[in-house]
């Protein structure tokens, strides 16, 4: 198949205008540096291969830090019509709702450091991680897991384990309606039963960071962060659960693109019409597994708090730690938009995307709703991640969306080779950052050469005005799954 060339649009825009069976154009921002990395792999074939599904609207765009993915790319955004559009899990990913939350404390680096070692190692005790990790709670009947699939955050409200009053700062307050757990399979249900509050594997952790740099005082101020402050960052999705429901629907998918005659220009874009009962039980089997997530990541919240008050002899009050956001980087939503200057509703596909709503959007924080809403970008683990907000700026050029993390440049495979001969570990200590994990190839695939720089990738969203720094912060303290 011919693609066709990218080309140099704006100072951080690279754009292939459609040629063949594309329907729209292809776009990535980046900036000339990362622009030599992306094209490094098959990412940008299958940007192009996107714009190639039924009902898509505008462009697919992709964030700096894009790479090869199934199907559509890691940071690829596209959108589709209602009326005669596609949903594809391959624009979901197999990790529904991977996402981030960002907890607050009032503790200071001075403070956590003499006491860092055991803070690390409690986390690491507390908080199951590694490959089919579980026993963080005990295992729910399939009464309890259609529970959580319906109510989502709203279930670890319930049983205790988070207030409330965090689901205002969750994306979607913590639960996307419309899940249905009679969609959903037996296998999956098994496999998610006893893997509530569990990390899992590969890039999956939790992370004791310190706010080194203020960017925009206004801001941070307004998101209750400060100069020298201690947060935790916990990422992880929706494991086995989820992954199972991909693999699920990817079968069924597979069937409806011969049902409904669908051109594909690569079959792991299978997908379904939107109209079809196909679409529609894949949807509410998503929601379910992205409910899901937001569960585990509810319950790993309340095991932080516990490994803080074990590792610092203090109590909940003293620590002052309470959700700043959490939001999801592999979603599909339906979100109204302004494209070609009309408002349409359309399925967001948000792969390796943060959604990035820009100020006095209604479906951010009343207390974040002037600055715009909190965008949670980690790096690796050896150098630095940030905390941005959406502007208005996004809601115009990328759906509301911005970067996700930093993107891998190496596989795993290629990363343990390169790391044989080195003690990741040791190398990391002497920067004064401690690492458990739930084993050494872990470790070594998540050495941070294996990643782009994050503070590139931050400085194109940044620059081209998708979302704006607010503070970096560095790593001191890792649990890596």
């Amino acid at each position: 198949m011919h693609y066709p060339e990218f080309r140099k649009k704006g100072p951080y825009v690279y754009e292939a205008e459609p040629i063949g069976r594309m329907n729209v154009p292809a776009r990535v921002l980046a900036d000339d540096k990362l622009w030599r990395l992306i094209q490094s792999d098959e990412s940008l074939k299958q940007l192009c291969n996107v714009t190639m599904l039924p009902g898509i609207l505008g462009y697919a765009i992709a964030m700096p830090d894009i790479h090869a993915g199934y199907g559509f790319p890691i940071g690829g955004v596209a959108v589709f019509r209602k009326e005669d559009g596609v949903i594809s899990p391959g624009g979901v990913g197999y990790d529904i709702n991977c996402g981030v939350r960002v907890l607050t404390t009032q503790l200071t680096e001075d403070e956590i450091r003499p006491k860092l070692q055991r803070v690390v190692d409690e986390l690491f005790r507390k908080v199951p991680a590694g490959v089919g990790s579980s026993g963080a709670i005990r295992k729910l009947s399939k009464r309890e897991m259609e529970e959580v699939v319906i109510k989502g955050a709203g279930w670890a409200v319930e049983q205790g384990y988070i207030r409330s009053a965090d689901l205002n700062y969750m994306e979607e307050n913590g639960c996307l309606k419309g899940a249905d757990p009679g969609v959903i399979s037996h296998r999956a249900y098994e496999r998610g039963r006893q893997q509530l509050g569990t990390l899992g594997s590969g890039n999956h952790f939790v992370e004791v960071d310190v706010v080194d740099h203020v960017e925009n005082p206004r801001v941070a101020n307004k998101l209750g962060l400060f100069k020298n402050q201690i947060v935790i960052q916990i990422h992880c999705g929706s494991r086995g659960f989820g992954h199972q429901i991909c693999e699920d629907y990817l079968s069924v998918m597979h069937r409806a693109v011969r049902k409904y005659g669908i051109y594909l220009p690569d079959r792991q874009l299978v997908c379904s019409p939107l109209s079809s009962p196909e679409a529609d039980q894949y949807l509410k089997a998503m929601r379910g597994a992205a409910n899901f997530a937001w569960a585990n990541r509810s319950i790993i919240q309340s095991l932080v708090v516990k490994a803080l008050e074990i590792a610092l002899s203090a109590t909940t009050g003293d620590i002052g730690l309470r959700i700043l956001y959490d939001v999801c980087h592999n979603i599909a939503k339906f979100e109204d938009h302004i494209i070609h200057g009309k408002k349409v509703t359309v399925c967001v596909h948000r792969k390796g995307a943060t959604r990035a709503f820009g100020p006095g959007s209604k479906y951010i924080p009343e207390a974040y709703r002037e600055v715009g809403q909190p965008v949670l970008i980690p790096g690796d683990m050896g150098r630095y991640s940030f905390i941005l907000v959406g502007t208005e700026k996004a809601m115009r050029v990328t759906f509301g969306s911005s970067c996700h993390g930093a993107g891998r440049v190496m596989s795993r495979r290629q990363a343990k080779r390169q790391a044989r001969s080195r003690n990741i570990e040791k190398e990391l200590e002497k920067k004064g950052i401690i690492v458990r994990g739930a084993s050494r190839a872990t470790i070594s695939e998540e050495m941070p050469e294996a990643y782009k720089d994050v503070a590139d990738v931050v400085r194109v969203i940044h620059k081209a005005k998708v979302s704006g720094i607010v503070v970096r912060l560095r790593p001191i303290g890792v649990v890596k799954g």
